[in-house]
């Protein structure tokens, strides 16, 4: 699930690498995540990305949506099912793997199929463990997760409500719903839920989209430039297409993003930067205010900040 969260944090799009980065594991095991995601019909490849292939990947910014989308999806997901069921008339994971290996004409081998269905089963919350290494089904409602699910989308219409109304009529009228609205809505619903690190990312990434969007539509050159500071650093030279003042909000916003993303950093003797709660629920506001901002210049506008 966190592939798929990763990939909606992007803006719906990702490549093996980010998700490598993102998870911080290795390109093979993301590149396993995300194959898994596809069976599950939760993402699609797309050339050398994959995307979002469901409405249900919205709901991947709690650890309890998660689980609850997950519990959904499995329902559909053959080679669950199979095994469940198998799990149920043998009370042998081990045999009920080898079953569902030759049920569904699995290629995988039978530790692998036990694992990994195991690994979806108790993270739904669909099994719970005995110990010993046995497992019983969740005696628990399908129709709790649904509730969860339910409270997750009013959640999510409220936090894009919201970002709408900052970024104003004309600003909501001219961004992208896909790679702007809906991740700075996520960026809001994770700051309210002590998200701060994923909040910047997800807010970032929205930036990041419309400066992109911006540089296309007022002839703005990017080339090789990557981030949000180098991206704005093409806007400022001659002939200059964005104010100084907006350029230097802009480069808040980068600083922050970077700061959050980057790791170790050597002018804090390689120490990481702790992003606070207070500092990514601003970070949500302040990119609305400077998208619209710049879309208020683009129409020619009263210059706001």
């Amino acid at each position: 699930m966190a592939a798929v969260e990763a990939t909606v944090a992007n803006g719906g799009r990702a490549e093996v690498a980010l998700v490598a980065e993102f998870l911080e594991t290795s390109a093979p095991r993301a590149n396993a995540a995300l194959d898994l995601a596809v069976e599950l019909g939760l993402l699609a490849p797309d050339g050398t990305t994959y995307r979002a292939a469901s409405p249900l990947c919205r709901f991947t910014s709690l650890a309890d949506q998660k689980a609850a989308v997950l519990r959904i999806v499995l329902e559909g997901y053959q080679p669950f099912v199979v095994f469940r069921e198998r799990l149920v008339a043998t009370a042998d994971v081990s045999l009920a793997a080898r079953h569902t290996k030759t049920l569904c004409a699995l290629a995988a081998d039978r530790d692998e199929i036990k694992d990994t269905l195991i690994s979806l089963g108790t993270y739904s919350h669909a099994f719970v463990t005995e110990g010993g290494g046995n497992y019983q089904l969740e005696t628990g409602s399908l129709e709790n997760m649904l509730r969860a699910l339910a409270l997750a989308c009013t959640e999510t219409l409220a936090a894009e409500a919201r970002v709408r109304a900052q970024l104003g009529p004309a600003g909501e009228a001219a961004v992208s719903r896909d790679y702007v609205i809906l991740p700075l809505a996520d960026a809001l619903m994770r700051a309210k839920n002590h998200d701060a690190s994923g909040a910047v990312q997800a807010a970032g990434n929205a930036v990041e989209s419309h400066i992109d969007s911006l540089a296309g539509q007022m002839g703005v050159v990017l080339g090789t430039a990557t981030g949000i500071i180098s991206k704005l650093s093409k806007f400022a030279a001659a002939p200059r297409r964005l104010p100084a003042k907006i350029i230097h909000v802009g480069s808040y916003l980068g600083a922050i993003r970077n700061a959050a993303d980057h790791g170790p950093d050597p002018d804090i003797a390689n120490g990481s930067w702790r992003v606070r709660e207070a500092t990514a629920l601003e970070y949500v506001y302040v990119a609305c205010s400077f998208i619209a901002a710049t879309i208020g210049l683009q129409r020619g506008d009263p210059p706001e900040i």
